[in-house]
């Protein structure tokens, strides 16, 4: 039982760091672009495909 004392504060801690990052990310536009790639998947110019066309 005595672990849970270490173990909780910890997560706690753990799971502030992510939130902290995730808040971050979100307030310098990480995510600005969400109509860049939906029109990038249907480029020919970007193509991987393996045929080589």
């Amino acid at each position: 039982m005595e672990v849970l004392a270490l173990l909780i504060p910890v997560a706690l801690v753990l799971g502030g760091i992510g939130l902290a990052a995730f808040y971050w990310a979100v307030r310098s536009d990480q995510f600005d672009d969400p109509e860049g790639d939906a029109r990038r998947i249907l480029d020919d110019e970007y193509d991987d495909s393996p045929r080589g066309d």
